[in-house]
């Protein structure tokens, strides 16, 4: 006897699968579309790296897209002891500083040189011995433009003298505390590893690659079709319409 098929959906039900179904679908494609960022952000990182070093004077007026992981050599002297200390970054568990130094170079202008990782005193009741760099030295580095603007919790207020500890880098507001030094660079130079005065040097071009997301996409995707394919096996019929078609056969 052959058995017809019936779909009896509960009206609680479909609301909640008519939401979730496609708000699961939406975070796979968000997943999908982040892979694709961080695939152009490689892209155009390996496409910086291949061009030679340039000098920071020959890039006046060039846009933050340009500049964005552009090489660059550095030659002139870190001023003593005027540095800063980005707060709260951890290396291997383990909490510290970011010290940035302030770079005169030959040519005038005044660089701010992202010289990596140093260990700091979780409590903060102690700044970190950073070792000095003496004499002129000539650098190789990475022109570093942050993705949108530093996110902070208060106004940041900057304490007088050296050195000083941040919670995030605000270039426009860093240059008129320094006394509104025009030949400031507006961007932060990151140290390449090996260099006079690098300390710990990691830099991660992103945090996460493209396939980490789209193992998420999947996730997200397959989580969409699972509430879908039991929505319609809960409204339904449907297994025993298909065993006695089975059987049938």
């Amino acid at each position: 006897m052959s058995i017809e098929f019936r779909f009896t959906p509960e009206w609680r039900t479909t609301l909640f699968v008519l939401v979730c179904v496609p708000v699961l679908a939406g975070l796979g494609f968000w997943q999908l579309h982040r892979a694709e960022e961080k695939a152009a952000l490689r892209s155009a990182f390996d496409a910086q790296q291949a061009q030679q070093a340039a000098r920071l004077a020959d890039l006046a007026g060039a846009g933050a897209e340009d500049l964005a992981y552009l090489p660059v050599r550095l030659s002139g002297r870190f001023r003593d002891n005027q540095y800063l200390l980005l707060d709260n970054k951890m290396q291997q568990g383990r909490y510290g500083n970011e010290v940035l130094g302030l770079f005169e170079l030959e040519d005038g202008i005044v660089a701010l040189v992202n010289r990596g990782w140093i260990a700091a005193d979780p409590s903060r009741q102690s700044l970190p011995e950073v070792p000095p760099v003496d004499g002129p030295v000539s650098i190789r580095g990475q022109v570093y433009v942050a993705p949108g603007k530093p996110y902070l919790l208060a106004e940041q207020k900057y304490a007088s003298g050296w050195p000083r500890r941040l919670q995030a880098l605000e270039m426009d507001k860093l240059a008129a505390e320094l006394g509104g030094e025009a030949a400031l660079f507006p961007y932060p130079i990151r140290i390449d590893a090996g260099e006079p005065g690098a300390l710990v040097v990691e830099w991660k071009v992103v945090n996460s690659g493209p396939e980490k997301h789209i193992g998420y996409a999947v996730q997200w995707f397959a989580m969409s079709a699972v509430l879908a394919i039991l929505y319609i096996f809960r409204s339904s019929n449907l297994r025993q319409w298909l065993s006695r078609r089975g059987g049938a056969v």
